[in-house]
């Protein structure tokens, strides 16, 4: 239900704080007081549309909070999780109107979009009256309003599920059918590049080994160079191993008063000899640990440049292109096998197209029942609010090519103000009025199938006096027991039948200054004096006094 609903600089409202209770509520007053900007206020905060012309002359900004306490299930808290919004103990919905004509809107004091305001808003508050902007009788709410009458649940949910399966049967078909429309365009190709790729065998990491080889082995070519170079020493024509082997022989015959004399040069010469030796042994081991078949370094640059090419070809890594053969692989067999299971999915989507149909046929029916009992009650509500020869008819338009979740039915409501007439859209045929008292009707009828928890009327009793006046009090007094209701009226009947009864009046701040809207609560006494205005008009008399206490002693208040 709707708490509190605090304006601040809107219109004539400086400030205003109002509290509400349960059950029907009624807003009265003299014509200009303010009741339609109490009005606009709420609409307002419940995400309507923004206008500069709404902030009181000399402010800045206006304001409108509303805070309501809902059940912990209600669909607006399901919305404002989903969004993110903290799910406090009350909503509090925000709305700050600024002079140059921007809005900005919160929800438990977090900004949000006016788009997100309004969707929450419609979860909560539904405002009546004669005008369309508020009437909110949208021909898309009808079907929801007819389900929820209704009471088919397992039929709705059925038809639901049937139409998620066929969703996913269809996309099935689609995904399938293009693979393989694209597989037929590409088959010479892909075959040529599975050839290709085959015969080239990829592996990935292959590039790395072949390139860390490749530089090993155009190591081993370089080096071998060297060991070119170092054997011509050591061993060429010009190599010192000979010449100082004869050097030693030499030194080996002299006299042995001369041998001890190059003793210590034999020594060292046949040491250097020794040496020329293992260094001729180590060459001999690095040639042989750098034997090595100059075709490889060959071959291994061969297939180092051929997976490069066919990655360049297919840009992408050397190491992708086993990715790129497992592609077009896929893709030929696609082609091959595609068909067979295209055929396979099309008679999927064909058994679930039956199913949704036969669930949605199934719906429709129910729909049709739901139709004929909603028509009845609507129509039983009628003749007491001067509508009895009118007719309410809910249109149902079966359209088996239009598949939804919701089935294929069109739903919305019609009616036939009098007889001999068409009938005819509710918002197009009816008069404002007779909108107003179509809608009471229907929303007494559906007071207890999920309605919003706040109803509020706009003066749906105007041009109606007397025993009509009296319905209307009575209906909203009905309606009332399942929903908070707030009215805005000039029908004492309805006055005297409310819970709690508000007084819109101006009040002048100061003497030759500016007039703001006040609104305060009336108890039994001033109810009573306020219903006798009503009932008489600007001058009070005692007889409009006893006719007043009597009315409200007859719907015992």
């Amino acid at each position: 239900m709707l708490n509190t609903l605090s304006v601040r600089n809107i219109v004539l409202i400086d400030q205003l704080d109002l509290a509400f209770e349960a059950g029907l509520t009624v807003l009265t007053g003299e014509t200009g007081a303010g009741k339609s900007i109490l009005l606009d206020a709420l609409t307002l905060a419940l995400g309507g549309r923004g206008d500069a012309a709404l902030v009181r002359k000399g402010a800045e900004t206006g304001q409108v909070v509303a805070v309501l306490a809902l059940p912990e299930t209600h669909p607006a808290r399901v919305l404002l999780r989903d969004n993110e919004i903290a799910d406090d103990a009350e909503i509090i919905l925000r709305r700050v109107q600024y002079a140059d004509g921007r809005t900005r809107a919160f929800v438990n004091d977090q900004p949000v979009s006016a788009g997100l305001l309004k969707a929450v808003g419609m979860l909560l508050v539904e405002i009546h009256g004669q005008h369309d902007d508020r009437a909110l009788v949208d021909a898309a709410t009808h079907r929801v309003l007819l389900d929820s009458f209704g009471g088919y649940d397992a039929e709705l949910a059925a038809v639901a599920e049937a139409h998620g399966a066929l969703a996913a049967a269809r996309k099935a078909v689609d995904v399938q059918r293009a693979r393989v429309e694209k597989a037929a365009l590409e088959e010479e190709y892909a075959r040529h590049v599975v050839e290709e790729l085959s015969a080239l065998k990829p592996e990935e990491g292959e590039e790395a080994g072949l390139s860390e080889r490749r530089q090993w082995l155009m190591g081993l070519e370089k080096a071998a160079g060297e060991v070119s170079d170092a054997d011509e020493i050591l061993n060429g024509t010009n190599a010192p191993g000979p010449t100082l082997a004869m050097l030693l022989r030499r030194l080996t015959r002299k006299s042995d008063a001369e041998a001890e004399l190059f003793a210590p040069m034999a020594e060292a010469v046949d040491q250097a000899l020794v040496a020329l030796d293992a260094a001729s042994e180590a060459l001999e081991a690095v040639r042989r640990e750098m034997a090595f078949d100059p075709r490889e370094l060959e071959q291994t640059e061969e297939r180092l440049f051929a997976l490069r090419a066919a990655a360049r070809k297919h840009q992408v890594e050397c190491d992708g292109l086993p990715a790129i053969l497992a592609q077009y692989a896929a893709e030929i067999e696609a082609l091959e096998t595609g068909s067979e299971t295209l055929t396979e999915l099309e008679a999927a989507l064909n058994e679930a197209d039956a199913a949704y149909r036969k669930a949605a046929q199934v719906l429709s029916a129910a729909r049709g029942k739901a139709a004929v009992a909603l028509n009845a009650a609507v129509g039983a509500e009628l003749p007491d609010l001067k509508l009895g020869s009118a007719r309410f008819i809910v249109d149902q338009q079966i359209d088996p090519e239009r598949v939804s979740a919701h089935g294929y039915d069109q739903i919305a409501f019609h009616v036939q103000t009098n007889p001999g007439t068409s009938p005819g859209p509710m918002m197009k045929v009816a008069s404002g009025g007779e909108l107003s008292r179509f809608l009471l009707a229907l929303k007494v009828v559906l007071a207890d199938k999920g309605s919003v928890p706040v109803l509020v009327f706009d003066e749906i009793d105007t041009g109606v006096g007397g025993a009509v006046a009296d319905a209307i009090g009575k209906r909203l007094r009905r309606l009332s027991q399942s929903v908070q209701v707030l009215t805005v009226t000039h029908a004492p009947q309805v006055a005297a039948r409310a819970a709690t009864h508000l007084l819109i009046e101006k009040q002048a701040i100061e003497e030759g200054a500016f007039v703001r809207t006040h609104v305060r609560p009336l108890d039994i006494e001033t109810r009573n004096e306020e219903v006798a205005r009503m009932l008489a008009g600007a001058t009070i008399t005692e007889e409009a006094r006893a006719a007043a206490k009597r009315l409200m002693d007859e719907v015992g208040v």
